[in-house]
């Protein structure tokens, strides 16, 4: 054999199987480039900042240069906000880390964090990692109870919140709930609701020092954030920060992601240096990104992976900048930041994406030129993009290479497309299975079915979680052995999903979020949501739009389509049907339309709760079989 051969021979050896026309749902992820065995502070240290010392790595447009006190900072000649290279992170970083060991706060301690973007979340997510705390990322769309029960859930330590953002009033909603609160000492916290909690810890998002005064009224049990971070290097905490280093292994847990409890009492997900570390290298790699890059991250799911992973780590894992244009998710901000920081990449989901894109036509409508020339790549996640939605990113925006992504709240990404893949595979599937990750279709029997048939996604790989916390029960039901081989362990999503013959995900629905998921009579037809979903959005009168399955006595299912008209348009439901008709073949037209709907009801990352839907479905066709249907609507 030729040495050219040989090498030929290699490479086809070492390529994934879904570059191979595939019969069963089952697909493996290439085995190179190799996992990262590094924890996150020694990979920071040696490849990041090691190279990278001096590039920007962190720019928040809402925060004043010097917000954390300290040292004078160079702050990159910035005068007007907040702007870091990865030096002088590095240093704000270790000044965090001395500060947690100040606070008591030890290897394994829960410490949690309810804020938007900023600065002392980036800061919170790598000093926990280097002294083996373990960061539990909470919804700050909680309610009190819900708070209370998460809290209690993980049993946090030490809680780190802003005390507003939008509606919510985080320190008063906790201090008004447990009046023992106020009246302790910083450090010594003694609350039997919260029999776990020691420390409060305050970060002054709001721009009147006289207003943060005021909110924080007489609650005696805070501590300024401001007096956390300890800055000299040679001291006591130095000391112990190093030892806790040195016992840090990349098995071990460092981060608790909780599901949304929209299925029942809200479960953490633990995950490792290795999961997170080597999916955020995995997923900037997809996006291609190089050091040159600077991520605008405005996804406003803030208790997710997403933003850790995929708005985080991928970015800083390849040594480019992160940009934070506003605490929440804001479009005039987010389309400011894009033209005056000349960003490379966006994140979003649908809605994200839909709300920039009126801002820019806003603008532009006003006479306004604007740049988007550097734009290029980012991530869509949470639910499948509308080629429509595709086609005015990339011609309105220049993102000519989004990728899509597929995970989990309590679980990285798994399946990402690239740019290389044609446009159709970047909007209706989710892309192929990542690197060192393996994957299959299943049935309600367990059998890997055949491709291009509909079943539940199970994954297994590095980036398997390490089992719901202090909930064994939760973590048997969906982290089950696999039959032929016990050593291998398959999380159950509980989606559904289609694996095509080149080994494309197509994720048909969230099986999590409804009783039993059948299976619906529009897969079995092959008629893909998603596709229905594309048409409708195309039609300039609807901005959004949902197709679901929906019951009927004669065909067991029929076609649904909710319908979000733009603003000031109207449509009738033989309008909407029409355009379908039109496009495509007679069983995708939707035999029920809803207009009469202001908005969608959607998770915290946006993506469409379809359960919902299909819940005031099932009621909507039983009232109207007995007469006594009048009008649907969200609530």
């Amino acid at each position: 054999m030729t040495l050219l051969s040989a090498r030929a021979a290699s490479f086809v050896r070492r390529l994934p199987l879904t570059h191979r026309s595939l019969t069963f749902s089952s697909v493996q992820g290439p085995k190179y480039p190799p996992l990262e065995r590094r924890t996150l502070s020694v990979y920071f240290r040696d490849e990041i900042l090691a190279k990278h010392a001096e590039r920007p790595a962190l720019v928040c447009r809402q925060e004043k240069p010097r917000a954390h006190g300290g040292p004078p900072s160079r702050n990159m000649g910035v005068r007007t906000h907040l702007a870091w290279d990865f030096d002088e992170f590095d240093k704000h970083i270790h000044a965090l880390a001395r500060g947690l060991v100040s606070l008591g706060v030890r290897k394994g301690d829960r410490v949690a964090v309810v804020m938007g973007n900023n600065s002392a979340y980036a800061l919170l997510q790598w000093a926990c990692a280097s002294v083996g705390a373990i960061l539990v990322t909470l919804n700050p769309a909680f309610r009190i109870n819900e708070l209370v029960n998460t809290l209690n859930v993980a049993g946090v330590s030490h809680l780190f919140a802003v005390p507003r953002l939008r509606s919510s009033r985080y320190i008063r909603m906790l201090s008004e709930a447990f009046p023992d609160l106020s009246g302790a000492c910083p450090g010594e916290i003694r609350c039997d609701a919260l029999p776990a909690l020691r420390h409060l810890v305050v970060v002054d998002n709001m721009a009147d020092p006289s207003a943060f005064e005021k909110e924080m009224g007489d609650i005696k049990c805070v501590t300024d954030w401001r007096e956390t971070l300890v800055w000299r290097e040679d001291g006591a905490e130095a000391r112990r920060v190093r030892a806790y280093a040195n016992e840090l292994q990349s098995d071990d847990v460092i981060n608790l992601q909780f599901t949304s409890g929209t299925t029942g009492a809200p479960k953490a997900a633990s995950l490792t240096h290795l999961n997170i570390l080597n999916n955020g290298i995995g997923n900037g790699r997809c996006m291609r990104l190089t050091p040159d890059d600077v991520l605008f991250c405005h996804v406003s799911d803030f208790k997710r992976t997403t933003r850790l992973v995929l708005g985080n780590l991928a970015v800083w894992s390849h040594g480019a900048c992160v940009v934070y244009p506003s605490e929440s998710f804001d479009p005039k901000a987010i389309v400011d930041a894009v033209e005056q920081e000349r960003c490379t990449a966006l994140h979003g989901v649908p809605t994200h994406f839909l709300g920039v894109l009126a801002e820019v036509q806003r603008r532009q409508d006003a006479g306004e030129k604007l740049d988007f020339s550097r734009l290029r790549t980012g991530i869509a996640a949470g639910s499948p993009i509308p080629i429509d939605l595709m086609r005015q990113l990339i011609d309105k925006l220049n993102l000519v290479d989004l990728t899509v992504a597929y995970g989990m709240s309590t679980l990285p990404v798994s399946f990402q497309s690239t740019p290389a893949d044609p446009i159709l595979k970047r909007v209706e599937t989710v892309g192929k299975v990542q690197p060192h990750v393996r994957a299959k279709i299943i049935n309600r029997e367990g059998e890997i079915v055949p491709v291009g048939t509909p079943g539940e996604v199970c994954v297994t790989g590095y980036l398997l979680q390490k089992g719901y916390w202090r909930d064994e029960e939760q973590t048997k039901k969906v982290m089950r052995p696999d039959p032929e081989d016990e050593s291998v362990v398959w999380m159950h999503t509980g989606d559904e999903g289609i694996i095509d013959e080149e080994g494309y995900l197509r994720s048909t629905s969230d099986s999590n979020a409804v009783c039993d998921a059948d299976l619906s009579l529009l897969q079995s037809l092959n008629l893909f949501p998603v596709q229905i979903e594309n048409v409708l959005t195309a039609h300039p009168s609807i901005r959004e739009a949902a197709a679901v399955a929906v019951p009927n006595s004669k065909y067991g299912e029929v076609v649904g389509a909710w319908v979000l008209l733009e603003p000031g348009k109207t449509m009738s439901k033989d309008e909407v049907r029409q355009v379908v008709r039109d496009k495509m073949n007679p069983q995708n037209v939707p035999e029920w339309v809803w207009l009469d709907v202001e908005e969608l009801p959607k998770t915290a990352s946006g993506k469409v709760m379809k359960h919902i839907l299909r819940q005031v479905e099932r009621r909507a066709v039983t009232e109207i079989s007995v007469g006594t249907f009048k009008v649907v609507r969200l609530l």
